[in-house]
């Protein structure tokens, strides 16, 4: 498998290790890491982390 593009937020403070990352996995799949703890790897598919992302902004949730 090819090297995975991590990307993080905008938002991320100072490019540190406190960050959510995102890179495109298999097929349609999203794989998410905490910068933290980078071996830490989850996967799940575009329409569920969209369905999270809006529930979110919907709920009016502030992750920090």
């Amino acid at each position: 498998m090819p090297e995975r593009y991590w990307q993080r937020s905008s938002f991320c403070a100072g490019g540190g290790n406190n960050c959510v990352e995102v890179a495109a996995a298999e097929g349609t799949d999203i794989a998410i890491r905490e910068s933290e703890s980078p071996e830490r790897v989850v996967t799940t598919n575009r329409a569920a982390l969209r369905a999270l992302v809006l529930g979110v902004k919907a709920d009016g949730i502030v992750l920090s």
